[in-house]
């Protein structure tokens, strides 16, 4: 089968390939992939030596269940279903049913497969958060996939949201999602607030930390900065504020089939931002590596659903 693979001497880390294809096992059904969508973190594995050359790139994938788990666990031949798995960017993927759920016919495949990593991420970010109805919730990193996620829940949830975004074109959108404040400068916001999910580290972090009202918790889920985050002494040391970070580990069908009902009943839009065959990868990655794709990308592997 064809598959996106680790190659190191390729300029961005990857290249297409022809794998074995696998095959279901206990826990795991197969599923035929129609559609995947494109994290920062791929891009990074494809080049951070966390993964071994060869092996297929990728996590999140929509596709169509094509043989069940041997011990009868999990969805049924013909299921569409969204998944979250290692080597995602495959025509065939073997998913864990822990990792997978199933996707009403009302649903969008394409859309959901923008779900599994960014949807469930600002989703335990928020759950870490704890309650924020009615509280002041700074979102940084706001345009991107996590952010506009982050946004939405955290409005659905009955936040005050304050998006924090990197110019004012990137802005666009975001009150739709549930927005209350669009600020582009922090030091042009006005009073503290009580939850932060912060997406990007660095400076902005550091920001961020300094207008947490006491009491209140950073969640840090990603370091799209890639720049240090320089504290000043005895910074952290503050009434009750706490940093806390964020990892998605263990079974995610639960929060998928959460998601996926939001998405089902019109309360969680999915935002994405580009839109292309698989084999346009390298567009897809120059753009999200320039910061120009507001949301998510989600790449086409069946040319119909």
């Amino acid at each position: 089968m064809r598959a996106i693979i680790v190659d190191p001497r390729a300029e961005e880390g990857f290249a297409f390939a022809e794998v074995p294809a696998p095959e279901a096992s206990p826990g795991r059904v197969l599923v035929q992939v129609h559609h995947v969508s494109l994290n920062r973190g791929d891009l990074n594995d494809a080049r951070s030596g966390r993964i071994a050359p060869g092996a297929v790139l990728g996590s999140d994938l929509a596709g169509v269940v094509v043989a069940p788990a041997p011990d009868v666990r999990g969805p049924a031949v013909g299921a569409r279903v969204v998944g979250l798995a290692a080597g995602a960017f495959a025509e065939f993927v073997a998913v864990d049913v822990d990792a997978i759920a199933e996707v009403p016919p009302t649903v969008d495949l394409a859309s959901v497969a923008a779900l599994p990593v960014a949807g469930i991420a600002a989703l335990r970010a928020l759950r870490v958060a704890g309650s924020v109805l009615g509280r002041r919730v700074l979102v940084t990193g706001a345009s991107g996939g996590v952010g506009r996620f982050a946004v939405a829940l955290a409005a659905r949830a009955g936040a005050r949201v304050v998006a924090a975004v990197g110019s004012d074109e990137h802005g666009e959108g975001l009150r739709s999602l549930g927005a209350s404040e669009i600020v582009v400068d922090l030091s042009d916001m006005a009073g503290p607030v009580d939850i932060v999910l912060d997406n990007l580290g660095g400076p902005q972090m550091v920001r961020a930390w300094d207008i947490l009202a006491p009491g209140g918790t950073l969640v840090s889920i990603g370091w799209a900065s890639g720049q240090p985050a320089t504290f000043q002494p005895y910074a952290t040391v503050a009434p009750g504020k706490r940093i806390v970070s964020l990892l998605i580990e263990g079974p995610v069908a639960t929060d998928l089939a959460t998601l996926v009902a939001f998405v089902a009943e019109g309360s969680l839009p999915v935002p994405i931002g580009w839109r292309g065959r698989w084999d346009q990868i390298h567009e897809a990655t120059a753009a999200l590596r320039a910061r120009q794709i507001r949301g998510k990308a989600v790449m086409d592997v069946q040319t119909q659903d």
